[in-house]
């Protein structure tokens, strides 16, 4: 499927039915598969021949999907996994062990802070973080003989803080450490982060590839670029995994012995499993997904130009704005400069006029998820946040006026209709 373009790829790679077989994806709900000898089994176990023995490890339903979103990202394999945590989780413990590091950019989402910094702290490795205002030399500081990989987010959310990808590859290919990100917000649709210097990719599926807000997934691609040999940094894929009796990852599955081993191993212990059912209904949303992401960024780009010069709005953030700090760096690392669907700002008058607005609010509506087809919006200060003074608010740097608007693909007309009542309400 390489030779066709990314919006036939969607629809096309994957699944591909043979004579008689069914036209759409097929959900195959078993547990099991059935073999006619059990040489066939043992092959299976010993990683010497390809095929399904137990869902929680692979599924064909979960396998034709994973298909389809490696060729999107250009990768050599991808792993579905039952979350976008999940995804990011396996991503980290697939080449680190307790007394490892790995440094990632502040900016990325909070859960994923919080995995970071409480969760892997638990399990022995460090987090370090750094920001995009830190200098060469302080960044390098925070590498040692330990650290294994660099983490960062194409378009970090909430902050929409554009990835600088030349440089941060650049950094982490010189301390031979691969670079992690995670693309959920600007879909392979916007970026394709292999193609800038990116090693692994992950994605929260349950945001723009499943784009209904009906599923909650991840899935982890692997590009097959990164030489896992170097400076004997990765033992777990370069000696022998006594669980398969001895075999060798990078002599087995040479470039794709990252992709492998998350799963066969990984996956297998974890049990962080995807149903059939669930990637049955990703498909679906993959199947449009280079037509909504399109509109979703259209659609934002008009919200964004809108907010930016009403009188009750205090700052608007997205990337597409050109008056943006990262508006140009959008335009070299995204299709088109289109900077996907969600909008931040800050509405006059702090928490009281915010909840004013999120309440006046009748097309959008107020739910704990973005990217979704329909138009969303939430209040930290007011939801999320709720316990903190405006004084913790500020430290965390979330303004009490501070609205995350996730657009959707509904008419931009409709869509600003009712900002403007919302907002009529809030000057009264």
């Amino acid at each position: 499927m390489s030779s066709y373009k990314i919006a036939t790829k969607c629809l096309q790679s994957g699944y591909q039915p043979k004579n008689g077989e069914p036209r759409v994806l097929p959900i195959y709900q078993s547990t099991t598969f059935k073999y006619d000898s059990s040489e066939e089994i043992a092959q299976l176990f010993d990683l010497t021949k390809a095929g399904h023995m137990y869902t929680r490890i692979s599924n064909p339903t979960v396998e034709y999907v994973e298909q389809k979103i490696a060729d999107l990202e250009g990768g050599v394999g991808a792993m579905c996994t039952s979350s976008g945590q999940a995804a990011s989780l396996i991503s980290v413990l697939n080449i680190c062990k307790a007394g490892d590091n790995i440094v990632s950019l502040i900016s990325v989402y909070g859960g994923t802070i919080n995995l970071f910094a409480v969760t892997l702290k638990q399990m022995g490795i460090e987090a370090r973080f750094i920001t995009e205002e830190m200098t060469e030399e302080e960044i390098n500081s925070q590498f040692d003989d330990r650290t294994r990989l660099v983490f960062g987010e194409t378009l970090a959310n909430p902050s929409l803080v554009v990835f600088d990808f030349e440089r941060f590859s650049k950094i982490a290919h010189s301390h031979n450490v691969p670079l992690i990100i995670d693309n959920s917000f600007a879909t392979p649709i916007l970026c394709r982060p292999f193609e800038w210097g990116a090693d692994i990719v992950t994605h929260s599926t349950s945001k723009y590839m499943d784009g209904h807000a009906q599923v909650v997934g991840g899935v982890i691609v692997d590009s097959g670029n990164f030489d896992w040999s170097v400076d004997d940094k990765y033992p777990e894929l370069t000696t022998p995994d006594e669980s398969y009796h001895g075999l060798i990852y990078t002599e087995a599955f040479k470039n794709a012995a990252y992709i492998t081993k998350a799963r066969t191993q990984l996956m297998r212990d974890l049990g962080s499993t995807p149903q059939p059912m669930a990637a049955f209904l990703l498909n679906m949303g993959l199947e449009t997904l280079d037509l909504r992401i399109r509109k979703h960024s259209e659609n934002a780009l008009k919200i964004a130009q809108f907010l930016s010069q009403h009188d009750l709005i205090e700052s608007v953030n997205y990337p597409g704005l050109k008056d943006n700090p990262y508006h140009e760096r959008a335009n070299k690392y995204l299709e088109k400069g289109l900077s996907s669907g969600v909008v931040s700002f800050v509405i006059k008058g702090g928490r009281e006029k915010a909840t004013v607005f999120m309440d006046s609010l009748e097309l959008a509506k107020i739910v704990v998820h973005v990217a979704d087809a329909r138009t969303s919006v939430l209040h930290p200060a007011s939801t999320t946040h709720r316990q903190l003074t405006d004084e913790q608010l500020d430290a965390a740097g979330i303004s009490p006026g501070f609205i995350r608007f996730s657009v959707g693909i509904e008419d931009s007309d409709d869509i600003i209709a009712d900002l403007k009542q919302a907002l009529k309400k809030c000057g009264n």
